[in-house]
């Protein structure tokens, strides 16, 4: 079987207006970056879905505003840094549309795997809060799509960008069925990560990395990961593939090469063949370095076609 890559012409019309870092080229970077995997990786589009599987991550009130948010012209501020144009109406719903699109491949066998190259990012999207550059919380109306539609018991999320997902904790903070794991800078933005925030029920596992953290000191802690992941024991994998840790990233401090993101994946998906067949679908978060990012995700993605 092969991989797939999910993706969205859509994406180019998210405008977030000029030097801002969540811009249209790192998406078109990464696209050009992959098709040198030629034969060995499929393009899909993502395809439409019922949109009240989002309530059930996202408040109802939270969702009526921002679909009255999207201007007719020019850009809009949801926050300091997250800005909305015309065009990001589709593109945040063909952003969502993308892992739904992914989780239905992987579950029916169509394909191996899947990696979403996607914008806007999602997650630090909160239940009722846009943030981060996020709208939805792309990763978590996954996780729920799984839950409710194909009534999964026991999903994991792992989450290697650089920043926090404190809307993805948010969200999951009280699910007994979803194991949230994170590696990130800390203290840092968002503010949320401290290793002392758990869970209702043990699902949350934070691990804070100091500013400077190399690869070697980054694999010890990613141990940590593998053991709870293993413990948990999921029937699917999702993965915020966040490329920002990398060391020549402008918005962070941690010192990853580009290379570690092939071993990242390749840890996962060892032990993903043993726990849930392999059932796995990568979903992009941040990365701002342009070179980083187009090498980082290739990286990520060789491991998704070699496993």
């Amino acid at each position: 079987m092969k991989t797939s890559i999910i993706t969205s012409l859509t994406y180019q019309n998210h405008i977030t207006g000029p030097g801002h870092p969540e811009r249209i080229d790192r998406v078109k970077v990464i696209n050009e970056e992959l098709k040198k995997f030629d034969k060995n990786i499929e393009w899909i589009q993502p395809k439409s879905f019922d949109q009240t599987i989002i309530e059930k991550v996202h408040n109802k009130k939270y969702l009526e505003n921002i679909s009255m948010s999207f201007p007719k012209k020019g850009v809009k501020y949801l926050d300091s840094d997250t800005i909305i144009s015309p065009g990001s109406k589709q593109a945040t719903m063909d952003a969502v549309g993308s892992i739904i699109t992914g989780i239905d491949q992987v579950n029916s066998g169509k394909f191996k795997n899947t990696f979403c190259s996607v914008r806007p990012p999602g997650h630090h999207a909160e239940r009722n809060k846009a943030m981060g550059f996020c709208v939805y919380n792309n990763v978590a109306i996954g996780a729920a799509y799984l839950l409710h539609h194909y009534k999964y018991n026991k999903v994991a999320i792992i989450d290697y960008d650089v920043h926090h997902g404190n809307g993805t904790q948010e969200i999951f903070f009280n699910n007994s069925d979803v194991l949230y794991i994170s590696t990130h800078q800390y203290p840092f933005y968002p503010g949320t990560g401290s290793s002392n925030e758990k869970g209702s029920s043990d699902n949350i596992l934070n691990i804070p990395l100091d500013s400077g953290t190399g690869s070697d000191v980054y694999f010890n802690s990613f141990e940590y990961v593998l053991k709870k992941l293993k413990n948990f024991k999921p029937e699917f994998i999702l993965l915020s593939s966040g490329f920002d840790a990398h060391a020549k990233d402008p918005l962070a401090q941690i010192n990853l090469k580009s290379k570690d993101f092939y071993e990242i994946t390749k840890r996962i998906l060892n032990i993903a063949n043993d726990i849930c067949d392999g059932k796995v679908v990568s979903i992009l978060e941040g990365g701002y370095n342009l070179d980083a990012l187009r090498e980082s995700a290739f990286e990520h993605v060789r491991a998704l076609i070699e496993n």
